[in-house]
């Protein structure tokens, strides 16, 4: 029998990502819906993420934390999917991958905070800063239906759920780049089978805790 797998998340948070990725491989996994500063801050949670943290994913006796490494593991957990490139094609997946969970995900972050770091500054910051970040990004889009070779893969699912998480809550500012390359990734049945799970999931939370 397959290991269980078990997805711990919040409908108002990055498990969207892992959501899509879970419908993109095609597995069946339990949800388990996690509140802010109660159940994520449950002993019981903290022994699967001390960081108090969602999304997490626990298949069999495996815990995998963090959105860009639980996509890359569900794509090699699960080949027949076909959402990774065979290792030798793999430069530009583990490049974007990680550069947007890294630099992009760090200079959205730091803008958010208030943080702008100076001249001087930005040599030491990864990032450098947020221009600089997505103007690298949008090298890895432009013109591309995929951001790691002729076909969709994982690196599409977090590189395409940050791009479009951006361009829709205004941490990333439109360039027609971007728009086009998360226009198809819209499209996709997994894409939006996850989102109608998390959209209907947070229209209950909202109509349980009106404000």
């Amino acid at each position: 029998m397959a290991d269980a797998m078990i997805f711990y998340t919040n409908p108002m948070s990055r498990g969207q990502i892992v959501r899509w990725m879970l419908e993109e491989v095609g597995v069946p996994y339990e949800p388990r819906i996690l509140d802010y500063g109660t159940t994520m801050k449950d002993p019981a949670y903290l022994a699967v993420n001390p960081m108090g943290k969602v999304p997490a994913i626990v298949h069999g006796d495996r815990v995998v934390t963090e959105c860009a490494a639980i996509c890359a593991y569900l794509a090699d957990a699960f080949p027949d999917a076909g959402l990774a490139p065979a290792p030798p094609d793999r430069a530009d997946y583990y490049r974007w991958l990680f550069f947007t969970s890294g630099p992009v995900e760090q200079a959205i972050t730091a803008k958010h905070l208030g943080v702008e770091p100076d001249v001087d500054q930005q040599r030491s910051a990864g990032f450098g800063s947020l221009s600089a970040a997505l103007d690298a990004l949008e090298t890895a889009v432009a013109g591309k239906a995929f951001v790691a070779g002729d076909r969709f893969t994982a690196a599409d699912v977090y590189v395409g759920s940050q791009i479009d998480w951006g361009l829709q809550f205004g941490t990333i500012a439109s360039r027609p780049a971007f728009e086009a390359y998360v226009a198809s990734l819209r499209e996709r049945a997994a894409y939006r089978r996850a989102k109608d799970i998390d959209n209907a999931l947070i229209a209950e939370m909202q109509a349980a805790n009106p404000s």
